[in-house]
């Protein structure tokens, strides 16, 4: 069963994201989403490992003013 991550960011209060995106981190790891949280907050990666028991995941939001 491969390992399953989710990581999520958040924009500074009073700020929304623009835009962003993330790494999956590892031998066979594989990023299979990247998208804005449903309030427009911040950001969400998945990611998933087939091979290993662990994942790395980096994400990262670009936030601007509201």
């Amino acid at each position: 069963m491969p390992n399953f991550q989710r990581r999520t960011v958040y924009c500074p209060t009073g700020k929304v994201a623009v835009g962003g995106g993330a790494e999956a981190q590892g031998a066979d790891a594989m990023l299979v989403g990247s998208f804005p949280t449903d309030d427009g907050r911040g950001w969400i990666a998945l990611g998933r490992q087939s091979a290993y028991s662990s994942l790395g995941i980096s994400v990262y939001a670009i936030c601007a003013n509201r």
